[in-house]
């Protein structure tokens, strides 16, 4: 099996490829895109020297929990 990622420039080649999905010749999937969170996270590691590890996410992530409750 081959997988290829194909860009439809014309809607009639989309019916023909429904048509060949029809014949089960071809199987049709839909490529899901990133999120923009996932985007932005990307974009973030590409710019930065080191990225946090868990701990420092962790850590982080409870002094902001903690300001909140505590108001």
């Amino acid at each position: 099996m081959e997988t290829l990622k194909i860009e439809i420039l014309n809607p009639k080649a989309k019916n023909i490829l429904k048509g060949l999905a029809d014949l089960n010749l071809i199987n049709i999937k839909r490529e899901q895109k990133k999120s923009d969170f996932t985007s932005l996270l990307t974009k973030l590691r590409k710019q930065s020297d080191t990225a946090p590890n868990l701990n420092e996410i962790t850590k982080e992530v409870e002094s902001v929990r903690k300001e909140r409750y505590e108001n």
